[in-house]
Order: C-alpha cells, then sequence, then structure tokens
C-alpha cells in the first residue's frame, strides 16, 4: 500500500469497538474464575459471600478509569496514550516508566488472553488436551500473519467473532435470568461439590480476610486490561478522532460491566465451585477429595447450566470464548507496535520499529511482540491461571502514572491566561482524573501487595530491565548524534589529500582483471596490486603471470611466514595510514557472486574476514568488486518483485 493511501486504513466506531476493545470484552470471560478461584480457598460459601463486593470493587474502578480516560483522548489525541500524557507532564523518566510497564504488559495480553483461550476451547474439544503450548503457539502465529496485513484488514475479519461473543454472553445472562425467574434454573456441574479450604485457610485471621479479600479484587481488575489501548490508538479512528474514541470507551465499559456483572451472579445462582488448579484435591463430593474430575471454567460451566436441554447454545458459546480470547490478543497487536514506534521516533527504541511495513502495519513490532509472547507460552505452558499473576501490574502502573500527569495538565491550563476550554469542564476533568489516580494507585497498591510473590516481581523486573535498555539505546543515538554532529568550522568539509588505492589479488583471473579496470577508471593518486605469499609457488607462478601479460600496476607481494592473509593486509594498510594520515586507502576486494547458500560457504570467506576488520580501521574504504558466476544467472529478475520495504524505497 502506498504512504498516501494510510487515510485508507482509519477506522469507524464499529470496527475500533472489536479490536481495540477485545481484550477488555475478553476479561470477562476469565476475571470471574480468578475471583472465585483465590475466594475459594478460603473454602466454604466464602466465595458466595463475598464475590459480589468484589465484582462491584471492579465495577466501581472501571467506571472512574473509563471515565478518567475520556479526559485523555480529548487532550492528547496523537496517539502517544499514557506515555505521551506521562512524559509531558511529569518528564521522560515518568513516561519511560509508563512505556516500560505498558510493553511488558501487552505482551502478557497476548500471553494470557491465548492461553485461556485455548483453556476454554479444550473444554469443547477434549483432543486439545494435552497440547495446549502447541495450539497457542500456532494461533500466535495466525494473529501475527493477519495483523502483518493491516489494522483495517485485520478488523474486517475479527470484528464478526467479537460481536457474537457479546451476543452470545448477553443470551446466557438473559435466558438465565429468565430460568431463574421461574425457578427452573439447573446448578452448575460443580455444586454438588463442597469446597474445602486450603490448609493454610483452615481458620482466617481478621488480616488474612482482607488479604484474601484483597488479592481476589486485584484478580478480578484484570477485567481493566485493554482500556489503555483505545487512548495509544486514537489516531487510527476516523474524524472525529477524540470524539469517536471517546464514544468507543464509554461502550466498551458499559458492555464490560453488563457482562461482568451477569456472569458472576449466575455464577452465585447456579453454585458454582472452582479449586486453584495448581493445588487440587479441595472438591470434596460426601467429605471425600475427588479425583480425576476436569473442571471446566466458569463460562462452560455456565453455558452447560443454563443452555441446559440446548446444546447448540452450549457449542455456539464455547467456541465464541475460546475465538474472542485469542482474539484478545489483537488488542496488543495494535497498541505494542504504536506504542514502540513512538519510542523508536523519540529514540527510545531502535528506529527500525518506527518503520512501516508495505501495508502499513509496524512490521517489526508486530514480529517482536509475537515472539515474546510465544516465550512466555512457552515457559507457563499456556495456563493462563500462572501468567495472570504476572499481568495487570503494567497497566495500573501506566493508569496510576497517567492519572497524575492528567492532573498537572489540567492545573498547567487553568494557570494559563487563555485556557484551551472553560474553566469549570477542566475542574471537572480534574476531579475525575483526581479520583482516577487514587483509585488506580490503590489498585496498583493492592496488586504489588497480593501478587509481587506470585509472579508479579518477574512482572515488575522485566518493566525495570527495559527501562534500563531503553536507557542505554537513548543515549546511545545521542552520543553518536554528537559525534557526527557538523563542526562550525569547514574543517569536515576538507578533501583528502590523496587516494591510495590498492586491489586485493589472489591470483590472476576474470575477478582480478574487473577489478584492475574499475580502480584504474576511479584515477586515484596511487595504485597498486597485493597479494601475500602464502605458497611461494604460487606466488612465483603468479608474479611470472602478471609480466606475461604486461599489467600496467604494480603487483606487491607481502610476505606471510605464519601463512596468515587477513593479519598482513591490515598492517600493511595502516603503514600507508601512519605515513600518510591525510590520504585515503581505497581496498578493492574481488568478490563472487553465487546462486545458491551452499555455495557461499565455499567462497568469499577471506573477504568477509578482511572486510570485517577493515572497516573498523580509520581513513579506510572498502568496495567490493562483483563477479556473477553461472549459478547467479536469473536471481536478478527473483528479486525484481515486491519486497519488504520496496515501497518505501520509491519502487
Amino acid at each position: 500500500m502506498r504512504s498516501d493511501k494510510l487515510g485508507d486504513t482509519l477506522l469507524p466506531k464499529k470496527l475500533a469497538l472489536p479490536i481495540f476493545a477485545s481484550d477488555a470484552l475478553s476479561s470477562v470471560a476469565y476475571a470471574p474464575d480468578e475471583i472465585l478461584l483465590t475466594l475459594g480457598l478460603a473454602g466454604g460459601s466464602f466465595a458466595f459471600t463475598h464475590s459480589w463486593q468484589i465484582t462491584l470493587g471492579v465495577v466501581c474502578v472501571m467506571a472512574v478509569v473509563v471515565a478518567s480516560y475520556r479526559q485523555n483522548v480529548h487532550a492528547y489525541p496523537s496517539g502517544g496514550g499514557d506515555y505521551e500524557v506521562a512524559t509531558t507532564n511529569l518528564g521522560p523518566k515518568a513516561g519511560l516508566t509508563v512505556a516500560s510497564a505498558l510493553l511488558v504488559d501487552y505482551t502478557l495480553t497476548v500471553a494470557v488472553s491465548i492461553s485461556s483461550g485455548v483453556q476454554n476451547a479444550a473444554s469443547a474439544m477434549p483432543a486439545i488436551h494435552g497440547h495446549e503450548v502447541i495450539v497457542a503457539v500456532l494461533l500466535i502465529v495466525g494473529l501475527t500473519a493477519m495483523n502483518l496485513r493491516g489494522v483495517r484488514e485485520s478488523g474486517n475479519f475479527f470484528a464478526i467473532p467479537v460481536y457474537l461473543f457479546m451476543l452470545g454472553v448477553i443470551a446466557l445472562a438473559i435466558v438465565g435470568t429468565l430460568r431463574k425467574l421461574t425457578g427452573d434454573l439447573p446448578l452448575a456441574e460443580s455444586a454438588k461439590f463442597t469446597l474445602a479450604p486450603q490448609p493454610h485457610m483452615d481458620t482466617l485471621g481478621q488480616v488474612a480476610l482482607i488479604f484474601l479479600l484483597l488479592r481476589a479484587f486485584s484478580s478480578g481488575c484484570a477485567a481493566l486490561t485493554g482500556v489503555e489501548a483505545i487512548s495509544n490508538g486514537v489516531p487510527a479512528f476516523k474524524k472525529p478522532k477524540s470524539k469517536n474514541a471517546g464514544t468507543t470507551l464509554l461502550l466498551m465499559g458499559s458492555i464490560s460491566v453488563v457482562m461482568l456483572v451477569s456472569i458472576v451472579t449466575l455464577a452465585n445462582w447456579t453454585g458454582i465451585r472452582i479449586q486453584d488448579p495448581d493445588h487440587p484435591g479441595n472438591l470434596l463430593l460426601h467429605g471425600k477429595p475427588v479425583t480425576g474430575y476436569n473442571e471446566d471454567t466458569v463460562l462452560g460451566q455456565l453455558s452447560h447450566a443454563v443452555f441446559h436441554g440446548f446444546p447448540p447454545g452450549i457449542i455456539f458459546l464455547a467456541v465464541v470464548t475460546g475465538v474472542i480470547l485469542v482474539l484478545a490478543a489483537n488488542t496488543a497487536f495494535n497498541g505494542f507496535p504504536v506504542l514502540a514506534s513512538i519510542l523508536a521516533r523519540d529514540g527510545w527504541l531502535p528506529r527500525q520499529l518506527h518503520t512501516r511495513g508495505d501495508r502499513l502495519a509496524y512490521s517489526n513490532g508486530i514480529l517482536i511482540l509475537a515472539g515474546m509472547a510465544m516465550l512466555l507460552v512457552v515457559v507457563y505452558d499456556a495456563e493462563p491461571t500462572r501468567l495472570i499473576q504476572l499481568y495487570i501490574v503494567g497497566v495500573f502502573v501506566s493508569f496510576t502514572t497517567s492519572q497524575i500527569g492528567m492532573i498537572r495538565h489540567w492545573n498547567r491550563n487553568l494557570k494559563a491566561e487563555d485556557p484551551p476550554t472553560s474553566p469549570a469542564r477542566m475542574k471537572r476533568a480534574r476531579v475525575i482524573n483526581a479520583i482516577g489516580a487514587a483509585m488506580s494507585g490503590t489498585v496498583l497498591a493492592v496488586v504489588l501487595l497480593t501478587k509481587f510473590t506470585h509472579g508479579a516481581g518477574y512482572a515488575v523486573a522485566a518493566m525495570v530491565v527495559l527501562f534500563a535498555l531503553m536507557v542505554q539505546i537513548r543515549r546511545h543515538y545521542t552520543r553518536v548524534s554528537q559525534e557526527l554532529q557538523l563542526a562550525e568550522s569547514a574543517d569536515d568539509q576538507l578533501l583528502p589529500s590523496r587516494v591510495h588505492a590498492i586491489v586485493l589479488v589472489s591470483k590472476l583471473h576474470k575477478p582480478t582483471m574487473r577489478a584492475l579496470a574499475y580502480a584504474r577508471a576511479t584515477r586515484p593518486s596511487v595504485l597498486e596490486a597485493i597479494t601475500v605469499d602464502v605458497e611461494p609457488d604460487e606466488t612465483r607462478a603468479l608474479q611470472e603471470e602478471w609480466e606475461r601479460r604486461e599489467i600496467p600496476v604494480t603487483l606487491k607481494i607481502i610476505a606471510s611466514p605464519y601463512r596468515e592473509i587477513t593479519r598482513p593486509i591490515i598492517k600493511y594498510v595502516k603503514t600507508i595510514r601512519r605515513d600518510s594520515p591525510r590520504d585515503v586507502v581505497m581496498v578493492y576486494i574481488p568478490e563472487y557472486v553465487v546462486g545458491r547458500w551452499y555455495e557461499q560457504l565455499l567462497h568469499n570467506q577471506s573477504a568477509l574476514r578482511l572486510k570485517s576488520r577493515l572497516l573498523f580501521t580509520p581513513g579506510v574504504l572498502v568496495a567490493s568488486v562483483p563477479w556473477q558466476l553461472r549459478s547467479s544467472q536469473g536471481h536478478e529478475s527473483r528479486l525484481d518483485g515486491p519486497a519488504p520495504g520496496s515501497v518505501r524505497r520509491g519502487r
């Protein structure tokens, strides 16, 4: 796609919702599991009596965060999101903290979503059991391929499954409520069991009870992931960008809240009990532990209960849940590359990440995200319960820092002589952001307190490492920029006094003659051919042939008592530079061009070593003089078609 077609990739709200909100919407498929699982550690009916309290707390946080981010998308519509807000208002270090947190969290989003999708699919397709890692990796590869085709193309592909998932959950809620009102709602499969407390949970003190509730709350806050993706993706919306982004945020928050409350309520009505998969044996039947029981997810059990007697409903919800959890990773595939591109533009990441691919997607960022997510899936065996412990730390770091930055933004605008909006509106927005900052900071503290030793510490360590790495990259780019900056004087523009050309010769053949002709055509001040005397007989034969053909270039023979080739040539070149520092030494190296990969192993090895060493020698230029062998014929036509970056090069 041509660069001037970028406007054709902008998204209407109906496509932006499934693309940017799929992560937040899909979180309701596993957030209830985490709430009930954590509360279930206390055993008995503890989960039923407290799950509604945890859900209410999550809903309050969701409402405040959505309202806060609606302020962000209007104030900073350029696509930097939390990074831009923090950098502008709190400084580069705060912005870099947010960026490192988001990059880690986007990676975890892919790993958690894919793993959770595979686990849900396994409840409907038992053949997947035991092969979750392979299936998850293949799904990431498929998502990567789709996103490399472009944002709009992937949106068209992913929109229908997201809307079908919303339809399935809402239908589940409506049918379940009607069956409850008519007294016809069956109990879940796990309702026949009782839940024994974990060994260390037999007697919960007041402090331990509060700690358990806080841990359940932090797990439930996974439902908030993905909210920040819309603020990072404002440039992808159609005009008016900020208004459309704000509307999409409101829709996403409202739908997520309705679905989360519905699932938790139905779980309580149907008596679902969930045990910790890492510590099985807590499900009891008639007082005895249950063995060999493969427990489905909350949504899986709900579908069997609510749609009892209607198998198509069970299959439909299982399929769309698995699909939406896989597609939830698409939020990260849109957010990570854009954020990485902005960081690369500012010099915090390699500049290759700022370049768009042939389909106008940030291809390099997409590939890096996919690689890191696949590594996490393999390391954690595609188990969402283990991965989710690393999750949501980064997103609440960005939430908190961003809201603090927005408070400073409104304070600065209120003090301005000519404020961009009305003072009343800015004060109202400041209050919203202040509440958001307080609530996000509280959740962050709870997450760190309750999950640090359960895996969140690894996520924090990854953020620290990434922060340090980006600082070093920025220092490198700054150092190189200063080193290459032109001085005010004309010293940098002075021409060398002379050009001393050297043609490397191993034997007298067509490649050597082409290199000699090319070197002579450049009319250097001094031109000589050099060969290294490794085999005296061959060297003597070369000299005799040179003289017989009366080649008008001096052939100089360099002794090599230890049969080395590279070191004597480097030493000779350095001698020329030392004797004439103002001279430029031009080294011409004949090379074969081969057509088969294995032929490359048989040729050009000495040339490769020489070039590698000469490139580090100041005042030395290296030119490869190619000679195309027959095996390379026709290969140029294969390279004439489209290639990555060909559009950017004007082809």
